[in-house]
């Protein structure tokens, strides 16, 4: 596994959903439900990766503050509820070592370019089918 490139197993930004740091709670919530997902990265206006929002993120939320209707978490920004070290990116040119450290623990891991952009993730899935040969 150590001779292949982070790039063979990225999923490219454009098939990625993202959160946008122009986004509220409930946009974001919408977001994750019509995609399934349990956490989604969470850019900047231009591409920068900010960190990952989780549904316990969204959970939290709701729970710790008095604004529970749809209507009330329009009026929260996305970017308070990020955790800029929860899913820590890696850069496209790290080695394979790295990125297996960061998929343990996660679904996903986000991979940005020198500027912080985010280009992608690369999956738990597809490193596992590298490593069994899938």
């Amino acid at each position: 596994m150590e001779k292949t490139n982070v790039l063979f197993l990225l999923t490219p930004k454009a098939q990625v959903a993202c959160l946008n740091e122009s986004m509220n709670v409930r946009q974001a919530l919408e977001k994750m439900r019509a995609h399934g997902y349990t956490a989604i990265p969470l850019i900047s206006d231009s591409g920068e990766y900010l960190g990952t929002v989780s549904e316990g993120d969204l959970l939290w939320c709701i729970v710790k503050g008095e604004k529970v209707t749809m209507e009330g978490l329009e009026d929260i920004r996305i970017t308070k509820l990020v955790r800029k070290d929860y899913v820590p990116a890696v850069k496209v040119d790290a080695d394979m070592s790295e990125l297996a450290a960061q998929i343990i623990n996660h679904n996903f891991v986000p991979v940005v370019d020198d500027r912080n952009v985010l280009m992608g993730i690369v999956t738990r899935k597809k490193v596992m089918k590298q490593i069994i040969g899938v």
